[in-house]
C-alpha cells in the first residue's frame, strides 16, 4: 500500500512530487527546503536556522506517515556552500544526536530558490516486532 504525505507546498503539484511517501515499513522524505509557514525563505542567510526549519518539516512529514525520528536510518544534507557544513551539522546533531542515522553532507550548485542554502532528505524504516527467535 502506498501513502503520500503533503506539506502543502505549492511546488508539490507543480513538480509532481510528495513531501514523503510510505510503502510498507519504508518512508522516503523528499529534498526539503527551508520554507517558512508563510511561503517565504526561513532564516535568510542562516544555514543553522534553515537546517532547523528543514528538519522540522521532515519530522512533521515522518509523523504524518506514522513514524518518529527514531525510525530515521539515513539523512542527506545538501548545501550550496560546503564550507558551512558545521552550521548544518550542529542543527542535525540537535535533532538526531541520539538517533545517529547514516548521514551524508554534499555540496550542490544551487536550489530552486537562491535564498535556500540547504535542503534535507531522510529515509526511514518502521520498527518491526521481534521474531521470537
Amino acid at each position: 500500500m502506498r501513502r503520500v504525505v503533503s506539506s502543502g507546498s505549492p511546488l508539490e503539484p507543480r513538480i509532481g512530487f510528495s513531501r514523503a511517501v510510505r510503502v510498507g515499513p519504508i518512508v522516503a522524505v523528499s529534498g526539503t527546503a527551508p520554507i517558512a509557514p508563510d511561503g517565504s525563505v526561513a532564516s535568510p542567510g542562516s544555514v543553522y536556522g534553515q537546517t532547523h526549519r528543514c528538519l522540522a518539516i521532515v519530522l512533521q512529514a515522518i509523523a504524518e506517515a506514522g513514524l518518529t525520528a527514531e525510525s530515521v536510518v539515513r539523512t542527506r544534507v545538501l548545501l550550496t556552500d560546503i564550507r558551512r557544513w558545521e552550521e548544518a551539522a550542529r542543527a542535525h546533531g540537535e535533532v538526531f544526536g541520539q538517533v545517529r542515522p547514516a548521514c551524508t553532507f554534499v555540496e550542490v550548485g544551487g536550489f530552486i530558490d537562491e535564498g535556500w542554502l540547504v535542503e534535507v532528505e531522510a529515509d526511514c524504516v518502521a520498527p518491526t516486532a521481534p521474531s521470537g527467535d
